[in-house]
């Protein structure tokens, strides 16, 4: 277990408080815009540590009388197919697994909005589908002028025109697969329409990055500006907030740049504004739960490094362009980042250069540094991941785990009967190798026991790693980064 720089359970408590606070502050009804990922979010688990994966969820669960989830999708999303990166499933499959989730959470789903609805076929039968399921569903419709005409946004002909949602609960979570689905905008419709009905309600974001009460360049705050190099979100000091209470806070460019449109829209249907920055529209209580900035710091400047090594990566693939590296350049120059921060780049590029063949390197929870080389029956990150188990368990290194007898014919049959080139084991197949020798070998089965204690290691490869390597190390929690090279010259990718 690494050092922890973050109060998990303080943040659930201040968060929780802090957001019924702002439901008595309208009245009993709050839309609360959620922005990132309401679970699995290891970015913040990454620079934060102890910030757990599921903290905003589990946040919400000690609300959960008074919740109700609203989820939006886009139908020009659903019209486009548009997938989700981490996951490789269509938006409007990731709307029923965010349902099937919140709902075995016990969290109560509302209802479904489609917006920029404009009688879409796609979108049709997706709605056909949802009501088929026993879910309500609403349609929002594309405003001429959005944001900026306020006067037809604001109107029967505008926020008027689409579906009122009928809610039941004080807390309305809005959330939704992805960005651009439309979450602001089902928020303030539904204040026009609570507006004109006579009901008190009011509008919050929550977005935990960038964190408004950390400096500026805070390397937590830079980091989160690496995780969106590739939307080119840029922190800014909220210029709202210090005409308002002369304090620097930080927020970034998109909210900056919407809140004066913002602030109308509220003053033409409320009659005032409830706010005065984007700072104030906002919830997030994790800069108040940060208990060893250092640790922190230490984090962020490493997952920077991460985003840097991937999008180099990513560049040779296809998948990002210059700017992004050029960004990301510039962010580590800013947080004062260099590979040296991080052991185990030196530690592979030095194995490699011995071996004359693909490396890994591993620093492990004490500190110390494995590596692994490319041999005849493993790949590094299969041999790194065997080595890393004998150190955990005290094991010699010089001993074999898994015998050459059992490795040998795993090889043959991938080449002779599956039809692959390369005879050498992947890091998912030596690890059921390891398991089949665990049957008949305890030192196997020590090294196995061990699996566990790799989450949070931090490993490095001197080549691009396969999907199938790369998807084994994440599912077991290690953090992975490669040099932006291939193991063979090719030009397809997988």
């Amino acid at each position: 277990m690494g050092k922890i720089g973050f109060d998990n359970d303080r943040y659930i408590e201040t968060q929780s408080a802090h957001i019924r606070e702002r439901i008595g502050q309208f009245g009993g009804k709050l839309y609360l815009e959620f922005g990132g990922k309401l679970f699995d979010d290891f970015h913040a688990s990454r620079v934060l540590p102890g910030f757990a994966p599921d903290s905003k969820i589990r946040m919400l669960q000690t609300l959960k009388e008074d919740v109700e989830i609203l989820v939006t999708i886009s139908a020009v999303d659903i019209e486009k197919n548009k997938i989700r990166g981490d996951l490789g499933i269509p938006y409007e499959e990731d709307v029923l697994r965010l349902i099937d989730i919140f709902r075995s959470l016990e969290l109560y789903v509302g209802s479904v909005v489609v917006t920029q609805y404009n009688g879409q076929a796609t979108a049709d039968a997706f709605m056909k589908r949802l009501k088929a399921l026993g879910l309500r569903v609403y349609r929002h419709y594309p405003i001429p002028g959005y944001p900026h005409n306020i006067e037809l946004i604001v109107s029967d002909e505008g926020y008027g025109k689409n579906d009122y949602i009928e809610t039941s609960r004080s807390l309305v979570v809005v959330t939704a697969p992805g960005p651009g689905s439309g979450k602001m905008a089902t928020c303030l419709s539904q204040l026009y329409h609570e507006h004109k009905r006579g009901i008190q309600a009011g509008y919050a974001k929550f977005e935990t990055f960038p964190i408004w009460n950390l400096p500026l360049k805070h390397p937590v705050n830079l980091a989160y500006e690496a995780a969106t190099a590739d939307l080119n979100d840029v922190n800014m000091i909220d210029p709202f907030h210090l005409e308002a209470y002369g304090e620097t806070t930080v927020n970034y460019n998109r909210d900056v740049e919407i809140f004066p449109v913002l602030r109308t829209m509220f003053e033409t249907m409320l009659g005032q504004c409830p706010y005065k920055s984007p700072t104030d529209m906002g919830v997030n209580m994790a800069g108040y739960c940060i208990v060893d900035d250092e640790v922190c710091r230490q984090a962020s400047k490493m997952e920077i490094l991460r985003r840097y090594y991937t999008a180099q990566a990513d560049r040779l693939r296809g998948k990002a362009d210059d700017e992004v590296v050029y960004k990301l350049e510039l962010l580590m120059k800013q947080a004062g980042v260099t590979p040296e921060i991080f052991p185990a780049v030196e530690a592979s590029l030095q194995k490699e250069k011995a071996t004359g063949a693909p490396a890994g390197a591993m620093v492990l929870p004490d500190g110390a540094v494995v590596t692994g080389k490319t041999s005849n029956l493993l790949g590094a990150s299969a041999a790194l991941l065997l080595n890393a188990l004998k150190y955990l368990g005290g094991i010699d290194p010089k001993l074999d785990l898994i015998s050459n007898q059992v490795l040998r014919p795993i090889c043959k049959l991938k080449t002779e009967s599956l039809g692959n080139k390369n005879p050498r084991l992947h890091s998912d197949e030596v690890l059921i190798a390891l398991c089949v020798s665990a049957l008949t070998n305890p030192i196997a089965a020590r090294a196995q026991e061990q699996l566990p204690n790799l989450r949070g290691c931090d490993a490095h490869f001197t080549v691009i790693l396969s999907d199938v390597d790369e998807k084994l190390y994440r599912r077991l929690g290690m953090h992975v980064s490669c040099e932006p090279k291939c193991e063979r010259q090719r030009l397809y990718f997988k």
